[in-house]
């Protein structure tokens, strides 16, 4: 039986603005510690999903990577399958700052009606 390579370079499923990518290089150059930025999903159900960023230190196995010039963006293998496509962009709206992510969820559907609650996440996986 063959070993099934696991694929961890990310190209383009996910697209960094060059404002979020300074804003975030620039938390990452006050963190001894971190190696990158990790994004992910969480939730489900009635709530929908939801999307963050944090600080990684140490990668892990079934990270999927975006080598940037300035930091390292990290996407769980699974979270991929959510997040493909996505944009990340920081805006600045008066004295409001903030990280926005554009098209989250658009492959994944999401009427914003919920049927019934206690939907699991389906499971996906590999980097593309």
């Amino acid at each position: 039986m063959s070993e099934v390579e696991f694929n961890n370079q990310l190209t383009d499923e996910i697209k960094i603005s060059p404002e979020a990518m300074n804003q975030l290089a620039a938390i990452i150059n006050n963190e001894a510690d971190a190696s990158g930025i990790r994004i992910y999903v969480s939730g489900g159900g009635c709530g929908g999903m939801t999307y963050g960023m944090t600080l990684v230190e140490q990668p892990t196995q079934f990270d999927c990577v975006l080598e940037m010039e300035k930091l390292n963006v990290y996407v769980d293998s699974i979270a991929l399958g959510y997040l493909n496509g996505v944009e990340v962009d920081f805006k600045t709206e008066g004295v409001n700052q903030s990280f926005v992510f554009k098209n989250v969820f658009a492959q994944t559907g999401g009427s914003g009606a919920c049927g019934g609650c206690g939907g699991a996440a389906p499971a996906g996986g590999g980097c593309a």
